[in-house]
């Protein structure tokens, strides 16, 4: 939109010299990851209801499982994401809850009546926690509905469709972050809570309540099993019993199996893996899903059996059903997989071949090189040809939350706790895991190229725990390294930065006291901090780069610093918040410093550290904070909405 004639246009809308303007030539290369993503699915008869995510708007659409078509569809009013759905007892409505980017007096809970399935389906009310994580439908229809989100500890909520009224039963965690597990029967409603985003410090670990319908009140009814475990991640009703999982931390995910009429008797099952959720039962058999594999667990003995099928990697299941004795499985991959677990055979039906309508979606990391710019989304990432050529998308589990290119090939911090990936166009192979570190450090948040010594740093964050990570891996000699809690137990690593291979580490917290905002000097060769500083900032470190003998931070809010690395002290600072609302990420590019926020790109003067502002409201379409890399030719990349531009900014 803003080249050649545009550039008054861009002068006038961030008051720059029409000189300095027209220097700067911003070119819309369309949408960044086109995709049909999803994170939440039920079967309601033939048909399987699947919830979209990081697409606008919030979007369910209505798969016909005989004739594998995608037979109709509805856009929700609110959220960009739909983990929650259920149907009622009946199969008339659909209840669908979203995630939001910021919470307010919108709805967050929609009906679809799939009587009348033409018609849209309507909000019908809020639960008070910003996010709907989880959704069920008692026998007699009430909703209950589980979350988190907002400053205060997640509830139990209730909607009440004879009534429209939605109330607020209890906290019945006041420690835990989010709740992710809600089942119903007449009787009682079972909320399981824990914290697997933002743990560690004085937050809780698993929990599992008993709330009495009739009575209420709130039981902890969690077996002792599970107590270490970062929290619950699934619930089901299967007869007169309750399957309850745990999600995986410093042990593996766990199954118990607990007795309706007495909630102390259970059997219990310790997995081999990290997740266990979407449990789907025949008879005494209950399939489930893991990582990236379907199990299933007996009901009478609670043991566990793989389910092997001929058929592709699954990546992260949001569904799993059993109609007419196959298992019916909904990949993030984009795609429904029908396996029978008598023959192994798999059926595959990719969505959008279907009918699922593909649409731009929300996006994580940007790297650029030798001719591509890649851009991460959920279970792909996305090739772009600067030559014409169209766009590849090659899949790979999780999320490239950051990612460099050296050389032609592509590496990346992969979330959830999938490790360093690497990808090279010239193989023709698709993506691999070079480097796995433990579970716990699951979620890379930035990733830095020390070109002296030809070394990978990733910084990271530990979800469950608290505290973080330093990574790092050498291709020529692929050794990997792990530096866990680098700055201290609480703090996470947010940013890295390098100059002659000294690592230099910004903190953050992602509890709402404790320290943050630490700076460390890390020799990573030897493992050893070097120094530390403290920015003085309110809010932790959002990213960081290194010029000469400054180090740049910019901290989350705003707060710009810079660092004499000789003198080891802090030389300036300044509030930037008009222009970084939140998050940051920062390149230095041809002589300067650049910092891409969720509204804006801008410039720092190397001599004077002043702010010039290059391209205002691009309001990028990010989904876990912004980002802006650059090529081998100083072109930078980063969103616009959620278009991938290129900026070439000549000063």
């Amino acid at each position: 939109m803003l080249q050649a004639g545009g550039a008054i246009g861009l002068t006038a809308a961030v008051g720059l010299p029409a000189a300095a303007a027209t220097r700067t030539k911003i070119t819309d290369l369309g949408p960044a990851l086109v995709q049909f993503a999803l994170m939440s699915s039920v079967l309601v008869g033939d048909v399987i209801y699947i919830g979209t995510r990081n697409t606008l708007p919030a979007r369910v659409v209505a798969f016909h499982v005989p004739t594998r078509k995608v037979i109709g569809q509805t856009d929700l009013t609110t959220g960009y994401a739909i983990q929650a759905i259920a149907a009622d007892p009946t199969g008339r409505y659909l209840y669908a809850g979203v995630l939001q980017k910021s919470g307010g007096p919108q709805a967050n809970l929609h009906r679809w009546d799939l009587s009348t399935p033409d018609q849209p389906a309507v909000p019908i009310g809020r639960i008070g926690d910003r996010d709907v994580r989880d959704i069920t439908v008692a026998p007699d229809g009430v909703v209950f509905a589980v979350g988190g989100g907002s400053p205060t500890a997640p509830a139990l909520w209730q909607y009440d469709p004879g009534t429209g009224a939605v109330s607020n039963l209890g906290v019945p965690d006041p420690a835990s972050t989010l709740a992710r597990a809600v089942a119903a029967t007449s009787d009682a409603v079972f909320f399981g809570a824990g914290s697997t985003l933002g743990g560690g410090g004085t937050t809780s670990r698993a929990s599992l309540f008993a709330y009495d319908r009739a009575g209420g009140g709130f039981a902890n009814i969690t077996p002792r099993e599970m107590l270490a475990d970062p929290s619950l991640r699934d619930f089901a009703v299967v007869g007169d019993r309750l399957l309850a999982g745990s999600a995986g931390g410093t042990e593996p995910a766990k199954i118990a199996i607990i007795e309706l009429a007495d909630t102390s008797k259970y059997k219990l099952a310790t997995l081999s893996s990290q997740v266990t959720k979407m449990y789907a039962a025949d008879g005494d058999t209950v399939y489930y899903a893991t990582d990236s594999l379907i199990e299933s667990i007996s009901l009478s003995t609670a043991a566990v059996t793989k389910v092997p099928f001929d058929g592709p990697s699954l990546g992260e299941v949001w569904g799993v059903e059993v109609r007419a004795g196959k298992v019916e499985v909904v990949s993030g991959y984009g795609f429904v997989a029908e396996i029978d677990p008598a023959t192994r055979g798999c059926v595959v039906t990719d969505l959008i071949a279907a009918g699922a309508p593909a649409g731009p979606q929300a996006v994580m990391g940007i790297a650029a090189g030798c001719g591509f710019v890649y851009v991460g989304g959920n279970g792909t990432i996305a090739r772009h040809s600067l030559h014409g050529g169209p766009t590849k998308y090659v899949q790979a589990p999780g999320e490239a939350k950051d990612a460099e290119v050296i050389d032609g090939v592509l590496y990346t911090g992969q979330y959830n706790s999938q490790g360093i990936w690497t990808y090279d166009p010239k193989t023709g192979r698709p993506p691999r895991q070079l480097a796995e570190f433990p579970g716990t450090q699951n979620r890379p948040l930035d990733t830095c190229w020390d070109a002296d010594n030809r070394r990978l740093l990733v910084a990271v964050q530990s979800d469950t725990e608290g505290g973080g990570a330093l990574w790092t891996y050498l291709p020529d000699t692929k050794k990997a390294a792990n530096f866990p809690n680098p700055i201290d137990g609480v703090q996470l690593v947010r940013a890295v930065a390098v100059r002659r291979g000294i690592a230099y580490l910004g903190g953050d917290n992602a509890q709402t006291t404790g320290p943050r905002g630490t700076v460390v000097a890390f020799d990573p060769v030897r493992g050893k901090e070097l120094w530390r500083i403290e920015s003085g900032q309110a809010y932790g470190v959002g990213s960081l780069t290194v010029h000469g003998k400054y180090l740049y931070g910019m901290a989350l809010k705003g707060g710009f610093f810079v660092i004499d690395l000789d003198q080891r002290k802090i030389v300036h600072t300044a509030d930037h918040r008009p222009v970084c609302p939140q998050w940051s990420s920062m390149v230095l590019n041809r002589g300067r410093i650049y910092v891409a926020s969720d509204t804006t790109l801008m410039r720092f003067d190397p001599k004077t550290f002043a702010m010039t502002v290059v391209a205002a409201q691009l309001n990028g379409g990010w989904y876990s904070g912004s980002h802006v890399n650059h090529d081998e030719h100083g072109v930078l990349y980063t969103m616009r909405g959620t278009n991938l531009v290129a900026i070439d900014d000549r000063v």
